[in-house]
């Protein structure tokens, strides 16, 4: 079993891997967002600069503040400021999802637990944001880990969407390097349940 302070083997060919998969994961729930803020470009352009990466583009900062942008704008949605709509919440998922697609490049090479955070949690904030847009707030209870497990194998209809697709369309780059890590961290959650349901999933 690795530890925290282990390092783990890590390609650029399964980071490219690992990145086009969170942007095609995030690339589900844009509509969501742009639904809400039909104006902000920031969770798209993310998305985009996920996919320039895992296309062999650079890893520039370009890259990294593109992630940054969009979590600013999962901020802004969040905020009491922003004018109120009926599916707000779930675009601030959606933003997320894009913000950590672009932010999946920077997957770092330790055996560490919240590295599987990065490799699934475009996933699982779009799949969040399919919950929320439905009317489907979900809250993280003791036995709700098990409904998104559920989710993650097909068996649910609660964020099935995004979550089915994610574990039936994995590249092997992503189980293989899930492999390598710990199981995902607990707390978190909604969203650290469905990112615990995927991970389980794709290790199976």
């Amino acid at each position: 079993m690795p530890t925290t302070s282990d390092k783990i083997e890590l390609t650029e060919h399964e980071l490219r891997e690992i990145a086009g998969y969170a942007a095609d994961c995030a690339r589900r729930a844009l509509p969501i967002f742009e639904q809400s803020l039909p104006a902000d470009p920031r969770p798209r352009d993310a998305v985009a600069a996920a996919d320039a990466f895992a296309g062999g583009g650079r890893r520039t900062g370009a890259l990294r503040q593109s992630a940054w942008a969009a979590y600013r704008a999962a901020q802004e949605a969040a905020s009491p400021a922003t004018p109120a709509s009926s599916i707000a919440p779930a675009a601030v998922d959606a933003a997320r999802a894009a913000s950590h697609a672009a932010a999946a490049a920077y997957l770092h090479p330790l055996a560490n637990a919240h590295q599987v955070k990065h490799i699934l949690g475009a996933a699982a904030h779009a799949a969040r944001a399919e919950e929320l847009a439905a009317g489907e707030d979900r809250p993280a209870t003791a036995g709700s880990a098990a409904t998104a497990g559920s989710a993650a194998t097909g068996g649910s209809p609660v964020g099935v969407g995004t979550l089915e697709w994610a574990c039936h369309h994995a590249p092997a780059a992503v189980a293989a390097v899930l492999g390598r890590l710990p199981a995902a961290p607990p707390g978190g959650g909604r969203v650290g349940e469905l990112i615990r349901a995927l991970d389980a999933a794709l290790r199976a």
